[in-house]
């Protein structure tokens, strides 16, 4: 069977390096799906879910790992993905990514009264953010 080795990376160390028959991803151009011999690229990653399908005997199992943006290399069936942030779904603190989307809506709220574009779009990304995080964790195997 042919498989890839994908290693996803962020400025706090390796999250995930294992081998893998396909990763989905959300590009900033939309949806990816990278499979064995996909030809080489360099894409952006929008926030969004990372599914790794695992190669097994029995059947197909997926990892989902949240990612807050990066890019992906795909070059010879070695995928790697370095990430702002990442996340697999059975390490995320749901009630900290909860807590974080209710501070997010919070910020959105004080940013839109006091007229602040500014403080207004990040608190928007931090609101994008934990909802990924809330989504991936309810995927956890």
């Amino acid at each position: 069977m042919a498989e890839m080795h994908v290693s996803v990376i962020t400025p706090d160390g390796t999250i995930f390096d294992h081998r893998e028959k396909a990763v989905n991803a959300q590009t900033t151009y939309g949806g990816i799906t990278i499979m064995p011999g996909h030809m080489p690229i360099i894409v952006p990653l929008a926030i969004g879910e990372l599914r790794v399908t695992r190669i097994t005997e029995s059947d197909d199992s997926e990892n989902y790992i949240a990612v807050s943006g990066g890019i992906m290399e795909v070059e010879a069936d070695q995928i790697n993905i370095i990430a702002n942030t990442a996340e697999r779904s059975r390490d995320i603190d749901l009630d900290r990514a909860e807590n974080a989307k209710k501070e997010a809506e919070a910020s959105m709220i004080r940013a839109r009264d006091a007229k602040n574009k500014i403080e207004f779009n990040r608190a928007r990304v931090a609101l994008a953010k934990a909802v990924n995080r809330i989504g991936v964790s309810e995927k956890r195997l």
